[in-house]
């Protein structure tokens, strides 16, 4: 196998995803929109200028969509889809409306031009009015179920994939696979890329929903010729971990702390939503 996959050539790409995700996506916290994503993606006070006649109109047009897509593309390396750029739109919204209302306040004095520290002060305030909901064990466990997913442990893949020098065509990768399979020598010649206990999630955000189901189905050692959007690759499947379900007893305070965080944000988002009533909202040239 090593003359074939020569070391010289090689790519060793080895990678974990660590602990399974305990906190909501990013797209359904708003306390972390507010105070990382806003101070981060929204910070231009130039965006403001053309608002400032009517301090009562919030209008996000095509030069806010842009400049959210061109930053989360940077971080992310892929665009946003219509659920995040949705999401996208509401942190700003939400920001706008903080801003506006710090600044009615007065929450600017001695702060003039830092933008996201008048939102921050305005979510200060905010959250001085919101307070953790009653609750009791049968609450935690109704939602640790409807949550149950974020604390199981996914499956995992190991798998290696031969990439090819020069011609990656249909025909010159199922070659390629047959002769490693049968244990010849193929002619083409290929690096080595290596990747350690990779979750069902992250195979489907690197080569797709059909892709990673192929691969995962496979027999565990078996070279094969599958297709992504990109194109062909060899693929060889090294082991799979069984995906463990979380239980309850052993997670109890990290619920209970999750739960918290959720029902808090929920208050601060009906707070903010209440203040934005006052304001007129325009995307895109349409009243929302």
């Amino acid at each position: 196998m090593s003359s074939v996959l020569s070391s010289s050539s090689a790519s060793i790409d080895s990678a974990t995803s660590g602990t399974p995700a305990r906190r909501v996506r990013w797209t359904r916290e708003p306390l972390f929109h507010f105070i990382l994503i806003g101070a981060v993606l929204f910070g231009v006070d130039s965006l403001l200028v053309s608002q400032t006649d009517d301090p009562h109109l919030i209008e996000l047009d095509t030069q806010v969509d842009e400049d959210a897509q061109r930053m989360f593309e940077a971080a992310r390396g892929r665009k946003p889809n219509a659920e995040e750029l949705r999401a996208l739109r509401q942190v700003w919204l939400d920001n706008e409306v903080l801003y506006r209302e710090g600044l009615a306040l007065g929450l600017d004095k001695g702060d003039k031009g830092i933008r996201e520290r008048v939102i921050f002060k305005a979510l200060s305030m905010v959250d001085a009015n919101t307070k953790r909901p009653p609750y009791d064990e049968k609450v935690l466990r109704e939602w640790f179920e409807k949550n149950h997913a974020r604390y199981d442990q996914p499956a995992r893949f190991s798998f290696q994939e031969a990439v090819l020098s020069g011609d990656s065509s249909e025909a010159v990768v199922r070659a390629f696979v047959s002769a490693l399979n049968s244990g010849t020598r193929p002619d083409a010649e290929a690096g080595l890329r290596v990747f350690t206990d990779r979750p069902h999630l992250n195979l489907v955000q690197s080569y797709g929903a059909e892709f990673a189901g192929a691969l995962e189905s496979s027999a565990v050692g078996e070279w094969r010729a599958l297709k992504d959007n990109k194109g062909w690759r060899a693929m060889k499947l090294d082991a799979t971990i069984a995906a463990v379900p979380a239980e309850f007893e052993k997670l109890r305070g990290i619920v209970l702390q999750d739960w918290t965080d959720e029902a808090m944000s929920e208050q601060r988002s009906a707070a903010v939503a209440a203040l934005a009533k006052k304001y007129t909202i325009m995307i895109d040239g349409v009243k929302q």
